[in-house]
């Protein structure tokens, strides 16, 4: 047999998969976007020392001296418990002042202190989570399916909706 018959060989690939169910792949999917997120909250608590959720009501409060606790947890769509809890692990930490103001004293403003510029510069992006910033470069209509779609997951699982207050990062 001559050089010129040897068929050239060719790079080994990976066995072609058979045919997956549609449920699956779409559990599959679900895994990748979930390991993005968890990956992500890994390299925040890695390089900033806080958790995902800490860092992102810490950005939050940077941006916006003075908001007050129920303001924050609106912007950061969760429980206003939740968001207490946050503030005091960030005042404990030291990132935070919570001061007592208005005409009755009952609202407190909580302002980002010197500590916390250094931590927010040198902390990845985006604060607010890998997810919530894919979300928001979406078009409505995309995510007008996701929601209906995911609505009717949401159904199917009996989920707790009470749920969709805690933050990706305490989960």
């Amino acid at each position: 047999m001559s050089l010129q018959s040897i068929p050239a060989e060719t790079p080994q690939q990976e066995p072609v998969e058979p045919t997956t169910e549609p449920a699956t792949r779409v559990l599959r999917q679900f895994r990748i976007v979930f390991n993005s997120v968890k990956t992500h909250f890994r390299q925040v608590e890695r390089e900033a020392g806080l958790g995902g959720a800490q860092l992102w009501a810490l950005s939050v409060i940077a941006q916006s001296p003075g908001i007050g606790v129920t303001e924050l947890a609106r912007s950061l769509d969760i429980h206003q418990s939740t968001a207490s809890n946050l503030v005091r692990t960030l005042t404990q930490r030291g990132l935070v002042s919570a001061a007592r103001e208005g005409f009755d004293r009952r609202g407190v403003a909580l302002r980002a202190l010197p500590a916390a510029e250094p931590l927010l510069k040198s902390a990845p992006m985006p604060f607010a989570g890998v997810l919530p910033d894919a979300l928001s470069s979406l078009d409505e209509a995309t995510l007008r399916r996701l929601e209906q779609d995911l609505g009717r997951l949401i159904t199917l699982l009996a989920a707790d909706e009470a749920g969709a207050q805690v933050p990706l990062a305490q989960l």
